[in-house]
């Protein structure tokens, strides 16, 4: 490799295999810089069926936790995401939702509804999602949330989610997942434009005179540097942020504590984070559950959210089926709520209780149980709280602090009690009653359902808004998706988000990296 290329795209993952696919087509010289392994690596990631098992290989996740907060019972909450080519796209459950019109009304101008819709359906044009065929069980489903005062609702991604349950749209092919490194990036592999370095950490950006003018990273124990013509971050919203302090893009009384000389003082970078907190409500079924995917997702308005308007969708519910992923959820995250920190570090404890997990899960009645075990997952879609992310250190190694947020805002602890309240009515409701919808957690004998709630939230892997895109003077990227204050550099991942959209993060991310690449070549 030269050191000079057009573009350098930092981050293989949703957003950045569309923008280095698109600048290629355009015919630039890109660099591709991904801190995970290469997806041909790792097979799991290539296939419908790979998802759980890439979601336990330690590999191809980060190992992320948030700081401690009594507002989640005083613990530290797995705050992972995905690495290696095609990033969280390669290791989800291949959800594809675009979000609601509502949701891009609080966004700035040329980024509503009807300004994003084109370029949602020039990546559709190329991922070609689909939705899973139905089951008895997400028939039934369907019909109980029916009873209980939802719409059946057969496309999911036409911006209306008020009321609504039905099959969402999933990225694969037959056998296969199409993430954007699969439908985009992977055939240009040999297109002598294009470098790819996996297990490339990235360090910091180097700027010149107000504008950024190269970066350098870390690889193979070696540091390398080099000068492009532009920038593009697409690391995500953990890891997009962390990059721009270390490079002195940030709070300057925050750099200046960790001795990181100014370039840039933007006190917006690392703010307004905001998730997606889930809690899992689950049933006993009286036979089997017939699907291996979570392939229903119903939205609803169940809060008194004073920023959103009447009848926006401000909860999203999925239907679990155990089966699909229970083993590998518990071996991922039970070391992670049940050790101390200081064990978790340690890989042979940490690897020892997986070794449990997984002997229980080769018993016969353990199986036999799961595969009659379903979830109704309650997730907060439409969040009133934020947090923030910030440097313990200028080390790169060190992983920067989190703080998601969650309940900083009261009314989105009534929220999702709402949303617990209106789950249990689903099952309640025929047929699933018939079906089988014994509750085991939280349980009828759980009495505060507040504190178990807050005992039992989790990531839902929706990270959004540490480097919001706006056009007042605190936003960190302007509408262009330019950073402002520098030259040379854009931000093109989740974290431009102003306002998460109320479902998943893949889609929205995806559509972002493809017109970051539009506004470049444009």
């Amino acid at each position: 490799m030269s050191d000079v290329t057009d573009a350098v795209v930092i981050g293989g993952g949703s957003a950045g295999c569309i923008v280095a696919a698109q600048l290629l087509a355009a015919g630039h010289r890109v660099l591709l810089l991904e801190a995970g392994p290469d997806a041909e690596d790792h097979p799991e990631t290539l296939v419908a069926d790979g998802y759980k098992e890439a979601f336990i290989n330690d590999e191809l996740m980060h190992e992320r936790f948030s700081v401690h907060r009594s507002a989640w019972g005083d613990r530290r909450l797995f705050m992972g995401s995905g690495r290696g080519l095609g990033g969280s796209g390669s290791i989800n459950a291949m959800v594809y939702t675009r979000g609601a019109r509502e949701d891009f009304a609080a966004w700035p101008e040329g980024w509503r509804w009807d300004d994003v819709v084109p370029a949602f359906e020039a990546v559709e044009a190329v991922l070609r999602p689909r939705s899973r065929e139905s089951t008895d069980f997400t028939e039934r489903c369907i019909a109980a949330a029916e009873g209980a005062g939802f719409r059946r609702k057969r496309d999911l991604n036409d911006g209306d989610l008020g009321g609504v349950l039905g099959h969402e749209a999933m990225n694969y092919e037959g056998d296969a997942r199409r993430s954007s490194y699969v439908a985009f990036l992977r055939e240009h592999r040999g297109n002598p434009k294009l470098d790819v370095r996996t297990e490339a950490f990235v360090d910091r950006l180097l700027v010149e005179k107000g504008r950024v003018v190269g970066v350098r990273w870390l690889q193979g124990g070696e540091t390398h540097e080099v000068r492009a013509g532009e920038t593009v971050l697409a690391a995500g919203t953990l890891a997009t942020p962390a990059i721009l302090l270390r490079s002195g893009i940030g709070p300057a009384e925050e750099l200046r504590a960790l001795d990181i000389p100014v370039v840039l003082d933007q006190p917006g970078v690392g703010a307004n984070l905001h998730d997606h907190p889930n809690v899992q409500l689950f049933f006993r079924a009286k036979r089997e559950i017939d699907t291996r995917y979570p392939q229903l997702y119903g939205f609803d308005r169940v809060g008194k959210g004073p920023s959103l308007t009447p009848g926006q969708a401000d909860t999203c519910y999925v239907f679990y089926p155990a089966r699909s992923s229970f083993r590998e959820g518990l071996m991922r995250l039970l070391p992670a709520i049940a050790l101390p920190e200081a064990l978790y570090d340690r890989d042979w404890v940490r690897g020892g209780m997986r070794k449990v997990v997984d002997g229980l899960f080769g018993v016969e009645a353990t199986q036999a149980f799961v595969r009659r075990l379903y979830g109704i997952v309650v997730i907060l879609g439409k969040p009133e709280s934020r947090g923030r992310l910030w440097l313990r250190s200028r080390d790169p190694r060190q992983l920067p602090a989190i703080d998601p947020g969650y309940f900083r805002d009261p009314a989105d602890m009534q929220t999702l009690l709402r949303g617990i309240d209106r789950a249990r009515e689903i099952a309640a409701t025929a047929p699933l009653p018939g079906f089988g919808n014994m509750e085991l957690i939280p349980g009828p004998l759980q009495r505060d359902v507040e504190k178990w709630a807050r005992q039992n939230v989790m990531t839902t892997y929706h990270y959004a808004g540490t480097c919001r895109m706006g056009t007042d003077t605190e936003a960190v990227v302007d509408t262009k998706l330019r950073v402002n204050g520098l030259e040379g550099l854009r931000v093109a991942d989740a974290s431009v988000m102003p306002v998460t959209p109320v479902a998943a993060l893949n889609a929205p991310s995806m559509m972002i990296g493809y017109r970051a690449a539009q506004a470049m070549t444009e």
